[in-house]
């Protein structure tokens, strides 16, 4: 599989564009005319630094409002695009993207629209190039590629070809089934896109809402497989407007692409097993069969704050490290691993981003298959250096530059807690019943929320859900959750734009994303929040007034709202049941920790967070935490 990038995509100017597109690993880029306009260099200049870089210009574009122009403009159409042919040649490409009229001056007509690409195509084959046609989903006369294709196969030129792209496909919900029957040698490229599902005018969506494939809400997987079935082996090439993106860093936007085509060739070979759109094997998506353990680092001075808070939510602590200076705490099956060792990765963790929680395990069907498969995805693979009786468990690096270890049923694997870690004998809390980790919650820049979605679901097997607004008081967050069928895994990942807002400030003091929250999952919460009680935790006090408007939003018995306010519970619906929440107060730069019960509910309380972090900044405040 040949994977190329337009330049319009990344920000920065040509040569930073080329140098992260090369790193990321494509082979090709298309080069948009502005870039190159804006940039002082001749086209020959660019043309071999394009080669320095080691790839190929798979395509210059645009080339707008050429067919159908009445007989005054046409011969104007002609000699620009002979001027573009000349660029062209100089700068070492042999395509040109020519995309459909918008011209208010345009004629309609599919012969007279092919009658002058027939001709493009005798002036183009003079020099050895080729034009591709594209119709835009908002062009004056053809907005089809069903059209498209229509002028092309009338054109009747071996020089002239279709360029299909699958926002405009997709974005004006044409059956993509048609393009099976397009014969292969006449699609000269494929761009791809995705996008969020939004209402909005064609052209202000497709100019700024532009994502990854497999970022957005498109059924590009459709898109893609019915190209797959024409025997296409060309270049896939991804063409990406998006204001945050062009604002944002061309390394990272880069990386994502090409893990976008990745993921997405590895997709079609699975659903196509005949495509020509060979990508290398890589293992299937890993089932994730829960969190293993949440790690944290820590240093001594700062652990008995934290010792303190798991031993009141009912957390025994069962084991130390037989070399490090490394506790285990286990409730249910939930570990949590205290780590306060000054060496190796977690001291390193520790020193820039204070006491967090670093690294997550995940148990998983087979360990080193997500390894191999985060890596093949460009994922980092995390080694350290690992002591006598000590396991290497194969990891990667993930949000925040920490870390995610997973685990597996093997023999060594499987017994790490034993193999690493020696029973120990101490006073142990009062059990609160706590038998899970239902969700993780990481926080991070707003602009990396799309990374991380993809980073999620391109490795592990899980899915997506729409995303949503959280109301802060100082702003909104915009929160995502990537989670499996099974509920063994899911992640709410919390996009914050300002660091005013909760999760902002913890990024912000924290420097860097990472997991902000953990919650535990418990079959009784009033049961929980009595055992918590004996253990002395003190939870997140809540305002009394939500209670009452509690009681009239969903018709509680006024008792249930009582024994709800009691214990500082939060309380929601959803056509599927019921759900029960409760928190701790913040720990350090805003971390905290939330006890869930679910009685069918699918959600993760997304209605209560207003109050909730309303609540948190009263208890942060006092380190530094800026009023509403």
């Amino acid at each position: 599989m040949k994977t190329s990038i337009a330049t319009v995509s990344l920000s920065g100017d040509l040569r930073d564009k080329l140098d992260a597109i090369a790193k990321a690993g494509f082979d090709g880029v298309e080069i948009f005319e502005n870039d190159f306009l804006v940039f002082d260099e001749s086209p020959r200049q660019v043309g071999r630094m394009v080669r320095d870089f080691g790839l190929e210009i798979t395509l210059f574009q645009p080339f707008r409002d050429f067919e159908g122009m009445p007989d005054g403009l046409r011969t104007r159409t002609f000699d620009r695009a002979e001027r573009k042919f000349d660029l062209m040649q100089e700068m070492g490409t042999d395509l040109v993207l020519v995309c459909s009229n918008v011209s208010p001056a345009a004629l309609g007509g599919l012969d007279r629209a092919a009658a002058d690409f027939h001709d493009l195509g005798e002036r183009a084959a003079r020099r050895g190039l080729r034009v591709g046609y594209e119709a835009l989903a908002w062009g004056r006369h053809i907005n089809d590629h069903r059209d498209a294709w229509e002028i092309v196969r009338r054109a009747d030129h071996p020089n002239i070809g279709l360029i299909l792209d699958s926002f405009h496909t997709l974005s004006r919900k044409i059956d993509v089934n048609s393009i099976r029957s397009i014969p292969k040698e006449k699609i000269f490229i494929i761009q791809l896109a995705d996008a969020p599902l939004i209402d909005m005018d064609l052209l202000y969506w497709s100019r700024h809402f532009r994502n990854m494939p497999g970022e957005g809400d498109l059924p590009v997987l459709d898109f893609m497989n019915a190209v797959a079935a024409t025997g296409y082996d060309g270049y896939l090439s991804l063409e990406i407007f998006n204001d945050q993106f062009r604002g944002g860093s061309a390394t990272a936007i880069a990386v994502d692409g090409r893990r976008s085509l990745v993921y997405l060739g590895d997709q079609v070979k699975r659903a196509v097993p005949e495509s020509r759109l060979t990508t290398k094997d890589m293992p299937a998506r890993s089932q994730v069969k829960g969190v293993a353990f949440i790690e944290f680092a820590i240093d001594e001075t700062e652990a008995p704050q934290l010792e303190g808070l798991l031993r009141s939510l009912g957390f025994a602590r069962t084991a130390r490290h037989r070399t490090k200076n490394v506790v285990r705490y286990r409730q249910g099956d939930i570990n949590i691993v205290v780590n306060m060792d000054e060496r190796g990765f977690a001291s390193a963790s520790y020193l820039v981003h204070g006491a967090s929680a670093y690294a997550m395990g995940l148990m998983v069907d087979d360990a080193q298959a997500a390894v191999e498969r985060a890596v093949a995805l460009g994922a980092e693979r995390f080694e350290q250096p690992v002591g006598p009786g000590e396991t290497q468990m194969p990891a990667i690096r993930g949000v925040g530059g920490g870390v995610i270890y997973f685990l597996d049923g093997s023999a060594e694997l499987s017994q790490v807690w034993e193999i690493e870690f020696a029973a120990i004998d101490a006073s142990q809390p009062v059990d609160a019943g706590l038998k899970s980790i239902d969700h993780v919650a990481q926080s991070m820049r707003y602009e990396e929320l799309l990374t991380w979605l993809l980073f999620y679901t391109a490795i592990l097997d899980t899915r997506k859900t729409p995303m949503v607004d959280i109301i802060d008081p100082s702003g909104v967050i915009r929160s995502q959750v990537v989670e499996n069928t099974e509920g063994s895994l899911r992640i709410t990942m919390n996009g914050a734009e300002n660091r005013n807002t909760l999760a902002g400030h913890f990024i912000a003091e924290t420097f860097g994303s990472g997991i902000q929250h953990l919650a535990f999952a418990t079959d009784d919460i009033f049961k929980t929040a009595e055992a918590l009680a004996k253990n002395g935790f003190v939870p997140l006090a809540i305002s009394p007034n939500y209670y009452d408007d509690l009681e009239a939003r969903f018709g509680l018995e006024p008792a249930l709202t009582e024994r709800l306010k009691t214990h500082n519970i939060l309380y929601d619906r959803d056509e599927h049941g019921d759900y029960f929440q409760l928190y701790s107060p913040t720990y350090g730069e805003g971390f905290f920790f939330e006890i869930v019960e679910r009685r069918g509910y699918r959600g993760y309380g997304a209605a209560n967070a207003i109050f909730r972090i309303a609540a948190l900044r009263k208890h942060l405040r006092p380190a530094g935490m800026p009023r509403a």
